[in-house]
């Protein structure tokens, strides 16, 4: 099966992709199984019964054999159509083929993230994600997501990474702010005569290095 990246044309120009995950292989689970299921059943009543009660059970196997079949392309079509990602600012989940569906959580408005296994998704490394964020969808479940506890751990580095990036946004200006003020406060008193240009000079060369 091949997997189908998310759409670029979904992403901002500044985001980066930091991981895009369609829905572990468990997601085919019930269709296989029924559709193995249903297969063992025709070949045991090819080999059991005769007769009119034979054929009739034939052709009621095989349309159940069909629409097992059935069953499983349409869940490939939307396994193909399923992206959980995570980006430098916002998590993004999508899914559906005639209609979609989305939800986009930005990365300052997550709260807690938490992951659920149990002991048979520990063993085939599945699980749930649970993210709490402020708004009105305050929690959102994310079922059948692989490795969820990496997962986990990747999303609380891309939200430390956009908090170190907007400290240093934010560090950067105000540092300009307060020497351009320093700088106006001593052209005023070099101008009022309180200040030679020698100090003022000196004193501006202080400020910019």
């Amino acid at each position: 099966m091949r997997d189908v990246p998310l759409p670029r044309k979904l992403l901002n120009d500044y985001e980066s992709l930091a991981l895009d995950l369609h829905p572990h292989w468990w997601f085919f689970a019930a269709p296989v199984a029924a559709l193995t299921g249903s297969i063992v059943l025709a070949l045991t009543a090819l080999a059991t019964l005769e007769g009119d009660v034979g054929r009739v059970v034939g052709w009621m196997l095989l349309a159940i054999i069909v629409g097992c079949v059935l069953w499983l392309l349409v869940r490939y079509v939307k396994w193909t159509t399923t992206n959980f990602a995570v980006t430098s600012h916002r998590l993004i989940y999508r899914s559906g083929v005639l209609t979609k569906q989305g939800v986009e959580i930005p990365l300052e408005r997550v709260n807690n993230v938490n992951f659920h296994q149990s002991l048979f998704e520990r063993i085939i490394a599945a699980g749930d994600l649970l993210i709490e964020s402020a708004g009105a969808d305050g929690r959102q479940r994310f079922t059948d997501i692989k490795h969820p506890e990496r997962v986990q751990n990747l999303i609380h580095a891309q939200i430390e990474g956009k908090n170190d990036r907007r400290a240093t946004s934010d560090v950067a200006p105000g540092r300009d702010l307060d020497v351009a003020s320093q700088l106006e406060r001593l052209a005023a008193l070099r101008d009022r005569g309180v200040l030679t240009e020698n100090e003022f000079q000196t004193q501006k060369h202080r400020l910019l290095g």
